[in-house]
């Protein structure tokens, strides 16, 4: 088997000792050196590539971004951001992830070595998921030990009927690694007048209010990070909030979300499944639900639910994802109708607006 070549870059000591002592325990990894800033990288670069490179977002003598689109334009690297859990952290892994980064790990600014000793799991799975990339996409728009993987029943029950069919409809995304670029392509390219949207994209807490109030500067429609009881409305995307999940719940004549604590589904937290599942009970035929680029699993049996309540399904093609994992495992399952390219995913949603 060969082995992924990894290449860290921190200007902190103790994170690259870290980092490399807890990739190294993989028996499918190999980290082939670590620099303390991009220019001492290069270097390393010049003498043996990797195949994924872990870096710091803020260093001395050149910082992550210029770094990293230096990388892009000259030899695309999958890369994975390293990045503080702070605001600032935040909007600058914003910039990474536009620039062609694959995914972000966390750091603490203090319990630093603890923390990435106890969340090593993340961080393997992160760069296994960034070493299959397709980075095609990004710039163009041996098994661990791992915790019990629960399924959506660890936050609510199955549904058991089908809603009636109403005039209200909701569109519901769930996608993964890749997914930070696949959204701006598809939220850019809606219309102010489109149904209401909500979204699990998987990504810390901290990240992903900085992750929709970017969106919302690019976008035609409002998209802002949910909060509890937040309507569902036309002309509006609700992106789940990093560390909780969240769910649809019918009010009255409405949909609203509702977002609480909870143990993770399918290894995540928010849960694409956990989404699914709420939207196959609260609005079951009223809804699109849409899977799309991702490593693993996480909404295959929740979109399989909505499938199974009579929603329209649709999973994103092979050819246009950054990994496809998540559409795959839906369409073994016989959860989508049908596929289709990233490019055609708005239009869907337009057309399934507009009653087609």
């Amino acid at each position: 088997m060969t082995r992924i070549k990894v290449l860290i870059v921190d200007d902190s000591a103790v994170v690259r000792q870290v980092l490399t002592a807890n990739l190294s325990q993989d028996p499918g990894i190999e980290v082939i050196g670590a620099a303390s800033d991009p220019v001492f990288a290069m270097v390393k670069m010049a003498a043996q590539w990797p195949d994924v490179i872990v870096l710091d977002v803020e260093m001395p003598r050149m910082d992550g971004i210029t770094f990293l689109k230096k990388l892009m334009a000259e030899r695309p690297t999958p890369v994975v951001i390293c990045s503080t859990l702070t605001e600032k952290g935040a909007e600058t892994t914003m910039q990474a992830l536009a620039a062609g980064a694959v995914s972000i790990v966390t750091k603490p600014k203090v319990g630093l070595k603890q923390f990435l000793q106890d969340d090593s799991e993340s961080l393997v799975s992160a760069v296994k998921a960034a070493a299959r990339a397709n980075l095609r996409r990004l710039t163009a728009s041996a098994a661990v030990p791992v915790q019990a993987k629960l399924t959506a029943d660890a936050i609510l029950p199955a549904g058991s009927h089908a809603m009636a069919e109403t005039t209200d409809r909701v569109v519901a995304i769930g996608t993964s690694t890749g997914g930070t670029q696949a959204l701006e392509v598809v939220l850019t390219a809606l219309p102010r007048v489109c149904p209401g949207i909500v979204i699990v994209q998987h990504m810390p807490e901290k990240f992903t209010g900085a992750f929709a109030d970017r969106l919302n500067k690019l976008c035609q429609i409002e998209v802002r990070e949910a909060v509890n009881g937040d309507r569902v409305l036309p002309g509006l995307a609700l992106i789940a909030q990093g560390g909780r999940h969240m769910l649809l719940k019918r009010s009255g004549a409405h949909y609203r979300v509702e977002i609480v604590d909870g143990p993770p589904v399918s290894r995540h937290r928010p849960s694409v499944d956990v989404l699914f599942r709420s939207v196959a009970k609260c609005a079951g035929k009223n809804a699109l639900g849409i899977i799309m680029t991702g490593m693993g699993d996480d909404g295959a049996k929740g979109l399989k639910e909505m499938h199974d309540m009579g929603a329209r399904t649709v999973g994103q093609d092979e050819d246009s994802c950054v990994v496809y994992g998540m559409p795959k495992e839906a369409a073994k399952l016989g959860a989508v109708t049908g596929e289709l390219p990233l490019a055609r995913i708005a239009g869907e949603i337009v057309a399934y607006g507009g009653g087609r």
